[in-house]
């Protein structure tokens, strides 16, 4: 067959296949023409997913007559003044979009340019164009698209049901929004309440009033701002306290430039700076902007221009990690603190409260007398004999404490420990209210912190076991630890083969103090099976702080003596991150004193 040149309609559908994918590519070519005409406020309509008909309406500068005929024609673009490509400032500039949908749709474009007398409409059916018309409206453009690949019946095919696609267009929508917070955008079909975001203030609380509209309330209570910037790149935003995850990465936005992209380089930054704060199996949420000089990033790199390539892609990612580590450092006990509502929606009254008006007094259950109460115990109690049948037996720890606490141990951000109970939770008073303390898990991140600390200053601390522990496991298992020994060996666990099938441990951490070997190397054997040799060492090391800490730390189950339960009140207030464990789980729930009175209809 010889070789020809393609006829134009042909060729445009081939492009149409690269950039028009589906109706969300389409709604997202044209809302990215409106903005960057200068829009203030774009209308989205569609119906049938988009399939049927979708309709873009904008404010924007419009276009001359002149301009409306070239800008149908491919590779016609107003957004490259010098045809440089390192030099993009916009969100457009390959010109194949009105084109490419003109070749598999019928697209009608209306527009109005402030120097024209009236307004003027052109229509593109399959590839036909027709001639330029007068016509009526006001100001900006109006794009109508109908009858999505009706000249390709073909792709029609591989489109999903009518309410995947339109979720498709309305994340598309959401993306964009967030990236221009100053753009009033609604978006109305599809049998659905019509979604308005009105435009926001400029600056940091603008772009969060946006973000919490579309993302939520939740997310906007758990906001942390983040902002870093080195060498011109500035990466600004917000992110979601460690209490706030997802069971997927479908929850983190991320812009370059304005241009919503995903970049897995910058989700691996992400993922990094989270890994001291989440489990494996969760992600945050949040949304990042990184902003450069334009010749300093490739947008040219993907057709629908979701993929960017930095110069300095190692500068971005370093900027992120120290971004988001940073910010979560600085609002570290922001996850205990704001799991007070969650944990308040808990408890479910088993009675109607009473009127404000009621009078306990009243009531036949009053005692006749005042009640004693036992020489130096922390709170009144029962003495009446008919309260022995609801002896629950001794308590499950010493809570012969002052009858007041100290003063200014109530004034600590965690108070001062009043009780333990059920052996694992340490009830602490505050000022303002209480506070309750998961023991395990709040040792637990105070270990990993400690363990992080050695490692960065001199090395951990070790301790020579008097007789070597010998732990027996598979040979498969013993492998693998074996090659990973120098960096078991950086922690102060020292290991060496004896014999197939079995290790022999002679040092550990001296932090662990008496630890059971045998469960860590275990626990260390089934998170390396996971490790990628391309997990950075760092990323490694961390996974072994944190398994060691969990073995390390005080568990659930063990008595405290007040002393020793304020002593670790006062470590997790000089600890960074103790908010959550290495897990990702609270370390603490703070509850304050007007909440717990609204539990009893005191408020």
């Amino acid at each position: 067959m010889p070789v020809r040149q393609l006829p134009e309609q042909v060729v445009n559908r081939i492009a149409a296949g690269e950039v028009v994918e589906r109706p969300a590519s389409v709604v997202k070519e044209l809302v990215e023409n409106a903005i960057d005409a200068g829009a203030s406020r774009i209308d989205v309509f569609t119906d049938g997913g988009g399939r049927r008909r979708i309709g873009i309406t904008d404010d924007g500068g419009g276009m001359t007559a002149k301009d409306l005929a070239l800008a149908v024609e491919r590779h016609a673009t107003s957004k490259l003044d010098d045809e440089d490509l390192l030099q993009i400032r916009t969100l457009g500039f390959r010109g194949e979009a009105l084109p490419s949908i003109g070749s598999v749709a019928r697209l009608s474009i209306t527009t109005r340019h402030a120097s024209e007398p009236h307004a003027w409409a052109l229509s593109v059916e399959g590839g036909d164009k027709s001639e330029i018309m007068p016509a009526a409206l006001a100001h900006g453009t109006r794009v109508e698209v109908n009858d999505l690949f009706y000249a390709t019946p073909a792709r029609l095919k591989f489109l999903k049901t009518d309410r995947t696609e339109a979720e498709a267009i309305r994340e598309v929508v959401r993306r964009l929004a967030m990236a221009r917070p100053d753009v009033a955008f609604t978006l109305a079909g599809e049998e659905r309440a019509p979604v308005i975001w009105t435009a926001a203030l400029p600056g940091a609380a603008g772009r969060l009033t946006r973000l919490g509209d579309i993302l939520g309330a939740e997310f906007r209570s758990h906001a942390i701002e983040v902002h870093a910037e080195r060498e011109g790149v500035v990466v600004a935003g917000y992110a979601a306290a460690p209490a706030l995850t997802k069971a997927n990465a479908l929850g983190q936005y991320l812009f370059v430039n304005g241009r919503p992209v995903r970049d897995k380089l910058i989700l691996g930054a992400v993922r990094g700076a989270y890994a001291d704060y989440l489990p494996r199996d969760r992600h945050p949420v949040l949304a990042l902007f990184v902003t450069l000089d334009p010749r300093e990033v490739d947008a040219n790199v993907h057709p629908a221009k979701t993929e960017v390539r930095f110069r300095n892609a190692g500068l971005v990612r370093a900027l992120i990690v120290h971004g988001l580590k940073d910010a979560l450092a600085r609002e570290g006990r922001r996850t205990a603190a704001n799991s007070g509502e969650s944990a308040l929606s808990s408890f479910r009254p088993a009675f109607t409260p009473r009127p404000a008006s009621w009078d306990w007094r009243a009531s036949p259950s009053a005692p006749a007398a005042p009640m004693p109460s036992f020489e130096g115990s922390a709170a009144p109690a029962f003495t009446e004999r008919a309260q022995a049948a609801f002896d629950v037996g001794a308590p499950s720890a010493d809570v012969r404490i002052e009858a007041q606490p100290v003063s200014d141990l109530v004034d600590r951000p965690l108070g001062a420990a009043r009780t333990q109970i059920h052996e694992t939770y340490i009830v602490s008073q505050t000022r303002d209210g209480l506070i309750i303390v998961d023991q395990h898990a709040a040792h637990e991140r105070i270990v990993y912190e400690r363990l992080k600390a050695s490692l960065a200053a001199n090395g951990v601390q070790r301790q020579i076991l008097l007789i070597p522990e010998i732990v027996e496991m598979d040979e498969a298992t013993v492998e693998r630890l074996l090659e990973r020994s120098e960096e078991l060996a950086s922690f102060g666990l020292a290991i060496e083969s004896f014999g197939p099938g079995a290790v022999a441990v002679r040092e550990t951490p001296s932090l662990l103090g008496k630890t059971n070997a045998g469960g860590l190397l275990r626990d260390l054997s089934e998170h390396m099976a996971e490790w990628d040799e391309a997990l950075p060492l760092e990323r490694r090391l961390m996974h072994v702080a944190a398994t060691m800490a969990c073995h390390g730390s005080v568990r659930a189950g063990r008595r405290l003596r007040p002393e020793e339960m304020n002593a670790l009140l006062r470590e997790m207030e000089d600890t960074p991150n103790s908010g959550q464990c290495n897990h990702g789980r609270p370390t603490y729930v703070e509850l304050k004193l007007s909440d717990v009175e609204k539990l009893f209809g005191r408020r």
